[in-house]
């Protein structure tokens, strides 16, 4: 069986704290994803970081 290469995060809004997306990310890559997205609570584009599901 093949092995798992991409699994789900969530991107986080650095500025409110809200999870508003969720993405795949490959696994190899060891660097956080830091996306700039838009956070319907703050009605703008905020720095969306990677946080796992807790």
């Amino acid at each position: 069986m093949a092995e798992k290469k991409r699994d789900y995060v969530w991107l986080e809004c650095s500025s409110c704290g809200e999870r508003n997306y969720r993405t795949e990310k490959n696994l190899r890559k060891t660097d956080k994803l830091e996306l700039r997205k838009y956070c319907p609570r703050e009605r703008k584009h905020t720095i969306h970081k990677e946080s796992r599901k807790k």
